[in-house]
């Protein structure tokens, strides 16, 4: 089973994914984390380069597309051959983000993004995206408030920007709803892994 998190700047979602991981493990579940941008060295170098504070003048259609690519080495060298081995894979991160973040508040088309998306993975998705939904203002006060968390070029954008990701997030959910499952990120770290859990518990067990 292939499973994304997604979500605003601090919704919690890597918090939550690392108790999950520990939990599937237990269960006696194989378990591949992996995040994008990243997950591959290649992946981590074009990464690197998006998410650098000096590149203040990269423009969204160069940022769509490095984000495309560091998605199609990551699925072709490390996500699939772990789903064929029959591992479960856990992404921080997938071509929702493109879609929410470059589409969506960038302005380029949730549907242009779409279909540059779809070249790059062949129309690969996940079984299950769930998305740690929680008001921008409330997600970027936890970053503040986490001194060891990085922070990287998306965070210093206006709040309208994060407004604009999560306004797309939820347009996405109602528009793949069989795959989409809502977490309500502003709830306590515990209720929050509860929320995903259950939802990927149910899901194994179908």
């Amino acid at each position: 089973m292939f499973i994304t998190f997604e979500g605003g700047e601090g919704s919690g979602k890597s918090t939550a994914i690392k108790k999950i991981v520990e939990t599937l493990q237990k269960e006696g579940y194989e378990v591949v984390l992996t995040r994008e941008p990243g997950g591959t060295p290649i992946s981590e170098e074009i990464r690197n380069v998006i998410l650098d504070k000096k590149n203040t003048n990269m423009d969204p259609r160069t940022e769509a597309l490095l984000y495309a690519a560091s998605r199609r080495q990551h699925i072709v060298e490390k996500i699939i051959p772990a789903l064929k081995e029959g591992k479960i894979v856990l992404c921080d991160r997938y071509l929702d983000s493109s879609l929410a973040y470059q589409g969506g508040a960038r302005g380029l088309g949730v549907d242009k993004i779409l279909e540059v998306n779809q070249y790059a993975t062949d129309g690969f998705e996940p079984d299950l995206t769930l998305l740690f939904d929680i008001e921008p203002e409330k997600g970027l006060a936890r970053i503040a408030a986490n001194a060891g968390r990085e922070v990287n070029r998306l965070d210093l954008e206006k709040i309208q920007f994060h407004h604009d990701v999560r306004n797309a997030f939820l347009g996405l959910a109602k528009r793949f709803p069989q795959r989409y499952f809502i977490v309500d990120a502003s709830k306590s770290i515990e209720e929050v892994f509860n929320q995903a859990m259950n939802e990927i518990e149910r899901r194994l067990h179908k």
